[in-house]
């Protein structure tokens, strides 16, 4: 990840630089979320940039943070703790599903509605992955490819902010503040903060463009 990553983006002004950096933590996100790093991934941690172009910009702390944890901590410890707060024996410690955030219940009405959504975009969950659809990860890996994907009918603003609206902004925060309150979270506290804060520059980036 390169440091144009760490800006907050105007959708005013966007370019293609722009869109790539969005793309990939989208896709950055999705891989931390769905699985804890494998070794590739803590290496590119090593050598990554750890400070934004501009002094103050909004991602620059939470991503320094995240960076300097996942350099102390070796990969077992990390992948240790990311099964004791998503996995465990039964009821995980904090769900990383939509509809439990939305509703209070798996597998319920705000899952069917991002079906629905995924069904007009001509997409469909991957049956071998074993995760629902409002799996944290699977959302945001839907939100990179409306930004990075070929189909100009679907992969467009217009799409982005709608399906970030509905389905990323209604509640990947309230997942992000589930994290933070548990004691067994470090690593992955710091992922969580990082996560909150691109949703907010996302979020006030569609808010600037509906204005």
């Amino acid at each position: 990840m390169n440091s144009d990553e760490l800006r907050a983006l105007s959708f005013a002004t966007m370019d293609d630089g722009e869109e790539l950096a969005r793309a990939e933590i989208y896709g950055l996100l999705a891989r931390l979320w769905f699985a804890p790093p494998d070794d590739e991934l803590m290496q590119q941690f090593k050598v990554a940039v750890t400070q934004a172009p501009q002094a103050g910009a909004f991602l620059e702390a939470p991503w320094e943070a995240m960076v300097a944890l996942f350099r102390e901590q070796d990969r077992s410890a990390i992948a240790s703790e990311y099964d004791a707060l998503f996995h465990g024996v039964g009821r995980p410690e904090v769900f990383l599903y939509g509809s439990y955030h939305l509703s209070g219940y798996l597998n319920d009405k705000p899952l069917a509605s991002l079906r629905a959504d995924l069904a007009e975009l001509g997409l469909a969950r991957d049956e071998s992955r074993g995760e629902t659809e409002d799996h944290v990860a699977f959302v945001f890996e839907v939100m990179r490819y409306l930004i990075a994907g070929d189909e100009v009918a679907i992969c467009n603003l217009e799409r982005q902010r709608r399906f970030f609206r509905s389905h990323v902004q209604a509640w990947v925060e309230a997942m992000c503040d589930a994290v933070n309150a548990h004691p067994r979270a470090q690593a992955y506290a710091r992922v969580a903060d990082f996560t909150r804060a691109f949703i907010q520059v996302e979020t006030q980036g569609f808010d600037l463009l509906e204005s």
